[in-house]
């Protein structure tokens, strides 16, 4: 018969900590708190088909195996990396049959945002159908990476990241209440909480993972402890005074690092790296932007995530200085979905090097920020008549629509009128860079509305 150090010590503190019921699940108040959604389903022990979208470690697993547990259902967890459709229809043949008994079944996929179109198209008779309650569990929008059918048969709850509050709160909980580490008296002081909250990013796996590395670390050390004392100590119920760990910064990076080496695609890295490619683009740099894409790519990073990216830099630091980086980006993208890597790596590192060696501009981003600022101070938006649709004869009456200019028939197919909101004085939103295309758009946009720009 295992021992109970075997059975419960081996388990790491990730799995040991796991809430039992959503209660002990810390942060997701806008989702748990009194008469919202998921407290409302738990209360009546009916569960819909979900996607469950948030960040890592912010309790997705854990919320589906509550679930599981509460609704009494006939428990499935499938990885979309590790599974296709042949373990989805499996499943599916299981759930058909226990149906027919009264079992229900719940099947939940972690990162069904990998699942392509078919294998996400699988599923759709069994969720509509209800032989299984499904929730998905996503890192990425789901509205981007699961196709409408599924969507429009689940629920989307979005969890946020958590906050230093519940970083903390989740550390009190294991310190005080954890088979082992509440046997040992372990100060971790606010500053080194706000480290760990800091390095981890809100990932309360990565919280625990730290705090147990360093945990098992001191107790390998110490020569004064063997394992049948601990044994004894704990089913003696007792304490053990003869181990106080202080927990500290520099502890706290090791542990991190041990596990996650150079990458960790879930956590600080993640953000680090892909915001190093990103300014590596910027700064028009294509042999600093490929080394970083090599480092994500071999890293597991989704290729779709750095496709995406590529597709927003396209228009957010190149726009309309060459109109064609945003065409290549989004084939880029497209090749992506298609070809899958290893191959799609070639698609990736022509578009990086297309996007870092094109002319800049952030003009459009710019442009649409300080529209949006306006739009935000309360401007008035009211459409002037002529500017207006006039699809009946009341609204002719009316006046809408009466004395617009119609470009077209006008010399150069360009008339001056005032397109701008009524009472709003007219502005330069889009100034256009003095490099590729937007040069030549800039020299156009000054001869047609040089008042405008001279003000």
């Amino acid at each position: 018969m295992d021992s109970l150090f075997e059975n419960k010590y081996n388990v790491p503190l990730a799995a040991r900590a796991r809430p039992r019921n959503i209660d002990e699940v810390v942060g997701q108040k806008h989702l748990l708190g009194e008469k919202k959604p998921l407290r409302m389903f738990f209360q009546q022990k009916k569960f819909p088909s979900m996607i469950l979208w948030g960040p890592p470690g912010v309790g997705k697993t854990t919320l589906a195996q509550i679930i599981a547990e509460i609704g009494e259902y006939d428990f499935h967890r499938l990885s979309a990396v590790e599974s296709g459709v042949k373990e989805v229809r499996q499943i599916l043949a299981q759930a058909e049959h226990k149906r027919l008994s009264g079992e229900k079944t719940l099947l939940f996929i972690d990162e069904i945002h990998r699942f392509n179109k078919n294998q996400q198209d699988a599923l759709l008779h069994a969720v509509e159908r209800g032989i299984i309650t499904l929730i998905g569990a996503t890192t990425e929008n789901p509205s981007f990476e699961v196709n409408a059918a599924l969507l429009s048969r689940c629920q989307i709850y979005k969890l946020n990241e958590l906050n230093f509050d519940d970083i903390n709160e989740l550390i009190n909980n294991v310190l005080k209440n954890d088979i082992l580490l509440s046997k040992i008296k372990i100060n971790i002081s606010n500053e080194v909480r706000e480290y760990l909250f800091h390095l981890s990013g809100g990932d309360a796996r990565s919280v625990l993972n730290a705090i147990d590395v360093v945990a098992n670390l001191f107790i390998g050390q110490n020569q004064s402890l063997d394992f049948d004392k601990i044994e004894d100590t704990i089913e003696d119920n007792s304490e053990l005074h003869l181990l106080e760990l202080t927990i500290t910064d520099d502890m706290v990076e090791n542990a991190i690092q041990q596990r996650t080496a150079k990458y960790d695609k879930k956590g600080e890295s993640h953000y680090d790296t892909i915001s190093a490619f990103i300014k590596s683009l910027r700064g028009s740099d294509p042999d600093a932007a490929i080394l970083w894409l090599a480092k994500m790519l071999d890293a597991g990073e989704d290729p779709k995530f750095i496709a995406r990216r590529m597709v927003i830099f396209a228009s957010e630091d190149i726009g309309n200085a060459d109109p064609l980086a945003i065409v290549v980006a989004v084939n880029i993208f497209k090749a992506v979905e298609i070809i899958g890597l290893p191959e799609a790596s070639l698609n990736l590192a022509q578009g990086v090097t297309y996007l870092a060696t094109a002319p800049k501009s952030n003009a459009s981003y710019l442009a649409i920020l300080e529209a949006k600022s306006d739009i935000e101070k309360g401007a008035d938006m009211t459409v002037p008549l002529h500017l207006r649709n006039a699809p009946t004869s009341y609204m002719k009456k009316e006046g809408y629509g009466k004395n617009y200019k119609y470009p077209h028939d006008f010399n150069q197919h360009f008339v001056k009128d005032n397109y701008f909101p009524d009472n709003f004085e007219e502005k330069v939103y889009y100034q256009p860079a003095e490099l590729g295309r937007e040069k030549q758009i800039k020299e156009k946009l000054i001869s047609i509305w040089r008042e405008r720009y001279e003000k």
